[in-house]
């Protein structure tokens, strides 16, 4: 039987292309690039967790004159990343098992990758996360807002399954603070008949 990373994996690589284009602009996501660029300076360094094929956060960002590290789990994400934004770094690898060196990062941002890994792992991938950024340093994270933990048979109509696990917004909210960093905002994203929480995190100078 196949582990839940397994199946995330697989998933992306066989749907990459139909979850997301390589032209693809999420207009939700315009906002939070421009919150992000508000708050950390061109030439800062951003990692983004479950970077996916690179569009639009590591394209925009790689554009704006950002130093772009991303990480995801889905080879084929991966390698449709490196050919989109040439200008950024990308590692094929599980998140919850890649190291960096402590203040690497000026923002790291996780979005709609949380909820894809296991639910005991993710406390402590957002505390590692904490370390990674330096003072000051900004997480843009969305994560679960009910707890629920599933998955779903040919995901976006096509033959591979997809798996989630999240907890709840509150249980969320105390990761983050336990990880050592400040949360400034938590917002509600719709998407469907449910929806995400969206966090501002921000590690003290």
């Amino acid at each position: 039987m196949e582990s839940p990373k397994d199946v995330v994996g697989r998933g992306y690589d066989a749907l990459s292309d139909r979850y997301r284009g390589d032209a693809d602009a999420p207009e939700h996501y315009a906002t939070w690039l421009a919150q992000l660029q508000e708050r950390v300076p061109p030439g800062g360094a951003v990692l983004d967790v479950g970077s996916g094929c690179g569009v639009p956060l590591a394209r925009d960002l790689a554009a704006a004159g950002y130093a772009v590290t991303g990480v995801d789990l889905s080879a084929v994400q991966v390698e449709r990343a490196r050919r989109l934004v040439p200008t950024a770094r990308f590692l094929h690898a599980d998140a919850g098992e890649v190291s960096f060196p402590a203040s690497s990062f000026d923002a790291v941002v996780s979005l709609y990758a949380l909820i894809h890994m296991p639910l005991d792992e993710q406390p402590r991938l957002l505390r590692r996360i904490g370390r990674w950024l330096r003072p000051g340093g900004w997480l843009l994270a969305t994560t679960g807002h009910h707890a629920w933990t599933g998955s779903e048979d040919n995901w976006l109509g096509g033959e591979a399954p997809m798996w989630w696990s999240q907890a709840d917004a509150a249980t969320y909210r105390a990761w983050i603070e336990q990880a050592g960093l400040s949360v400034v905002t938590e917002d509600l994203v719709p998407e469907g008949d449910g929806a995400h929480a969206l966090f501002w995190a921000r590690r003290p100078r």
